[in-house]
């Protein structure tokens, strides 16, 4: 009965919503039908603001507050319009107050559907917790310029009855984590990079036991795109007492496991580079113009995309364990989701390393969406060929000569993660994020709007 309640509350918001959106752009160009140069500044405005209440709506602080930013310069842009529009009219700063109390209207009611959605998740019955008797956490104590020790990681976890596992010079972590499994161990964590996060997962996965993943690498993309807590690592510790269960998705590129992408052509150079691993992202934006620039001839690099389109001589390829949003967006180079169910292919190909650094420009802005050398699409299976034989890979940064064909397969709810108790709000929040219009209209026609990984 509650849940029913609060899908007709949601409804009723919903529509409220899109009633007073519609009510604010029918008077907005009732004002300034008769000046085309007020129609289009309008439209201009009314993009703006719904882009950046849309911020308001979706987004925490600090992100809210560009989008606070942003609706304020829209209104601004639409008081303009009015203004052009309205200059026989008697009381113009009137319409103009209606319009803009019409637009905070309609945003509060739709971030009230929203948040409606997310209170409803009921963590205690949607994800079961779980304690394990005999967690291990292997440490990496180099790993992000020393965050093992800064945060004080060994003494915290131990605190917590957690065996930990120092990893030194010399030893191996593939024997380490196997070797823990082997006493006993019926949980394992990694403290490190996304190369050793993705190894010691690969193993809890072969013996079905849960993961932890604690973000004491430099960059931990797998973290962030799990929704833990990178600037803290010891604040995901809890998972190991309080945590609830996840089920989230694992690809393969042939027999290797990745939880974030294999990056094919130009970025399997860049990877190599020694100052990649401290630096990844500044090391790319140096290296990526330069060696497209230098780059005349393609890799030796072909695939089948999905309509049946055979591409030969990609400067670049990037498959990923769920799709990366790509161009700007707040949330730019994550993903919004980890279970999907599908790989995120991205690829540039074009006829020089010129024409591909210009198309990589563009579509940091999302101007290339339609050309015909990009090619960006999900898929549950993959597959890369070369002439030689073999390609250059990075995978989950780590760079590798791997033998062609290369495989990729999505597995989908393949992995247990166990993570701290607020974690699936935090995700759900971060789906919401490409929640628009088209979510607000279905949730109108009485349609649920789930979360994807998130039980209905």
């Amino acid at each position: 009965m509650a849940r029913s309640q609060g899908s007709s509350r949601r409804r009723l918001l919903a529509i409220t919503s899109l009633v007073l959106l519609g009510v604010m752009v029918v008077v907005v160009l009732a004002v300034v039908i008769s000046n085309l140069g007020a129609i289009l500044i309008a439209v201009a405005g009314l993009a703006i603001t719904s882009l950046g209440g849309w911020w308001v709506i979706t987004e925490q602080m600090p992100r809210r507050a560009v989008g606070v930013a942003l609706a304020v310069v829209g209104v601004l842009v639409i008081v303009a319009a009015l203004a052009m529009g309205m200059q026989d009219t008697a009381n113009p700063g009137a319409v103009a107050l209606v319009v803009v109390l019409l637009g905070a209207g309609a945003a509060l009611c739709a971030r009230l559907a929203v948040q409606a959605s997310l209170h409803e998740i009921d963590l205690d019955t949607m994800f079961p917790h779980l304690r394990p008797s005999h967690p291990v956490l292997i440490c990496n104590p180099w790993s992000g310029g020393g965050k093992v020790a800064r945060f004080d990681l060994v003494k915290k976890a131990e605190a917590l009855g957690v065996e930990v596992i120092l990893l030194d010079h010399g030893m191996d972590l593939e024997v380490l984590a196997r070797d823990a499994v082997a006493r006993g161990a019926d949980c394992l964590g990694m403290a490190g990079g996304d190369g050793s996060q993705a190894l010691v997962a690969s193993i809890a996965i072969e013996h079905d036991l849960p993961f932890v993943c604690i973000s004491a690498g430099t960059r931990n993309h797998f973290a962030l795109d799990l929704g833990l807590d990178r600037d803290d690592p010891s604040t995901g510790l809890v998972a190991f007492t309080e945590g609830v269960i996840r089920r989230i998705d694992y690809a393969r590129v042939g027999s290797r496991l990745f939880v974030n992408n294999v990056s094919l052509g130009v970025y399997a150079q860049i990877v190599e580079q020694d100052a990649y691993r401290d630096a990844k992202l500044e090391t790319t934006k140096e290296s990526l113009p330069q060696l497209l620039g230098r780059t005349a001839e393609p890799f030796d690099l072909q695939f089948t995309a999905p309509d049946g389109t055979q591409v030969d001589g990609s400067f670049l390829i990037l498959v990923s364990n769920n799709p990366y949003i790509l161009g700007p967006a707040l949330d730019v180079s994550q993903r919004r989701s980890l279970t999907t169910g599908t790989l995120g292919v991205f690829a540039i190909n074009a006829r020089t390393g010129k024409d591909a650094a210009g198309l990589v420009a563009r579509t940091a802005i999302g101007e290339a969406k339609k050309d015909p050398n990009l090619h960006e699409f999900t898929t549950e299976r993959f597959e890369v060929r070369s002439r030689s034989g073999t390609a250059n890979a990075g995978v989950d940064g780590e760079a590798l000569t791997l033998d062609t064909p290369l495989t990729f397969q999505i597995h989908p709810g393949g992995m247990t993660v166990l993570v701290p108790p607020d974690n699936p709000r935090v995700s759900a929040a971060k789906h919401y994020r490409a929640f628009g219009v088209s979510g607000l209209w279905d949730l109108a026609r009485g349609r649920e709007v789930g979360v994807p990984g998130l039980p209905e």
